[in-house]
């Protein structure tokens, strides 16, 4: 029986040369004649020894790391198919301390199998939460899936239980199922992992909400700058679909339920959910005014579930293990587990999937292993570009919906950024405002003019310019901003901004405005 050899095909492992090594791999292999073959699975989550190579062994799979092209003579002339020793052995994987400490639920694949291969993914419990559905009842779907406490994985955070159940009970012709895959956040890549590490979960848990509220057709929005992530959900539908899993008698239960999957343009706007349904249609992406909800009225003006892909790849191991299993885990009204993704000036970096409650501390040393500059932590921001500044004195809060929003943060998708003692929070907060200019839609004033204001405003008070009324007018119109936009994009602005004056003030004292572009 063939060795197997397991080299990343995720593209952050592509990015420093894991398609290098696995060829490597496979004319080594050729030229000594060794029974052994490689297979290209997901990512790990550890990118800092990217490329990471297993192999599998009598004692379970012992990992390499991080391996290049030029060093795979060397680790096969060691015993490397045997698991022998070598300077860039780190012993078996699931003992590597980063792995061993986490709760994979959402992740309990990826890094595991073949993205590309169906029959592995049912052998590693795959489509049990699928079949368990196509027993019950669409409102016992709903159930379970409320009774979990399963929340937004996206940002917003809402029970999904109920956004289901909303368009469960509406009347309608036709429904849909919509993943929102346009993961823009700075610092957050959880989706794009799911998408390239283990598609098939993803598939699986849109089908299940499907069947949840009566929708038999479902589209996955991806962001353009996923082409990687793209051609495997291409791929996995495919397959999916020539295998009875999707299509008009799914796993011959004589019910219906297809997928599409879109390309976007690359608009950060359309990560929020009703301009994600405008670019959908073939419009521009701008935002709707709220009522009436996409539950109701939605994709085509018909009843739509628009979830994150976190949220839906959840899906089935609920439906498989119940509702109880999944609601163990976490803290609060924050149940199960958050995929936290560290990024920014983090020693190492990658993602985790921990039980809400895990401080932001713990997430930043235990996992992180403190700044890569070596340099003391200055500030975290937590929830993409929107999140708010929290200094080193907030570390301890616990990574929770109503614990961030009781410190004025949010924790969003989980992305979190740090940065040292050498980052200009006046820098940030003048980004964030810019940021919002760039990227708004357009279509409510708060944020088109305002954020432009903003900037003008914030360069001002760092020259010195009526300090004090300045940031008196900064703060009217941060509020003007969260009350008044239509959306998350001008409501959430005002986040890092005010965190960064109010936490970290010395840093808007200057005398002169200094140029940054």
């Amino acid at each position: 029986m063939s060795v197997r050899i397991f080299v990343p095909c995720d593209s952050s492992a592509l990015s420093v040369g894991a398609d290098a090594v696995a060829r490597a791999l496979t004319g080594e292999i050729s030229s000594r004649r060794l029974d052994a073959a490689v297979v290209r699975n997901g990512s790990r989550g550890m990118f800092w020894l990217e490329p990471l190579v297993e192999v599998e062994t009598s004692a379970g799979r012992i990992a390499y790391g991080a391996v290049s092209a030029d060093a795979v003579p060397g680790l096969l002339d060691a015993g490397f198919l045997e698991g022998k020793q070598h300077a860039l052995c780190l012993g078996p994987a699931e003992e590597i301390p980063y792995l061993k400490r986490q709760e994979r639920l959402t992740f309990a694949r990826c890094g595991i199998t073949d993205p590309r291969s169906l029959e592995e993914y049912e052998a590693h419990d795959g489509y049990r939460g699928l079949r368990q559905a196509l027993k019950m009842a669409p409102e016992a779907i709903v159930d379970q899936v409320a009774n979990s406490g399963l929340r937004g994985r996206g940002g917003a955070g809402f029970p999904t239980g109920i956004k289901w159940r909303t368009v469960l009970k509406t009347a309608s012709d036709q429904k849909y199922v919509v993943c929102n895959a346009d993961e823009g956040d700075s610092g957050t890549y959880a989706d794009r992992m799911i998408m390239e590490g283990d598609p098939f979960v993803l598939i699986e848990g849109m089908t299940i909400a499907g069947l949840a509220v009566g929708a038999t057709m479902g589209y996955v929005y991806i962001r353009s700058e996923y082409p990687h992530a793209f051609r495997t959900m291409q791929n996995a539908v495919e397959t999916a679909r020539e295998k009875g899993y999707l299509g008009p008698n799914v796993l011959e239960s004589g019910k219906s339920f297809d997928l599409d999957i879109r390309l976007g343009a690359g608009a950060y706007i359309c990560g929020e959910e009703t301009s994600l349904l405008e670019s959908l249609e073939g419009k521009r992406g701008q935002i709707r005014p709220k009522p009436p909800l996409p539950a109701i009225q939605g994709l085509f003006g018909k009843p739509t579930v628009v979830n994150n892909v976190i949220s839906l790849a959840t899906v089935p191991i609920i439906l498989d293990k119940g509702a109880e299993f999944y609601r163990d885990f976490g803290m609060g009204k924050s149940r199960g587990t958050l995929t936290i993704q560290l990024a920014g000036n983090i020693k190492h970096g990658g993602l985790v999937e921990k039980a809400f409650g895990i401080t932001l501390r713990q997430a930043i040393y235990d996992f992180g292993g403190g700044t890569a500059s070596g340099r003391p932590l200055r500030a975290v921001q937590v929830g993409g570009p929107l999140g708010a500044y929290f200094p080193e004195s907030l570390l301890e809060t616990p990574l929770d919906y109503e614990a961030f929003a009781e410190k004025k943060g949010l924790v969003g998708h989980g992305g979190v950024v740090v940065f040292d003692d050498t980052v200009d929070l006046a820098k940030q907060a003048r980004f964030a405002m810019e940021f919002c200019a760039i990227e708004s839609c357009g279509k409510c004033t708060p944020c088109r003019v305002g954020s432009t204001r903003g900037v003008e405003v914030i360069d001002r008070i760092i020259a010195n310019e009526d300090r004090a009324k300045n940031l008196e007018l900064l703060d009217d119109l941060c509020e003007l901003m969260l009350d008044g936009s239509l959306c998350a994009l001008g409501g959430l602005t005002p986040y890092p901004v005010l965190s960064a004056v109010r936490h970290f003030p010395e840093d808007f004292e200057k005398l002169e405005v200094e140029t940054w572009r």
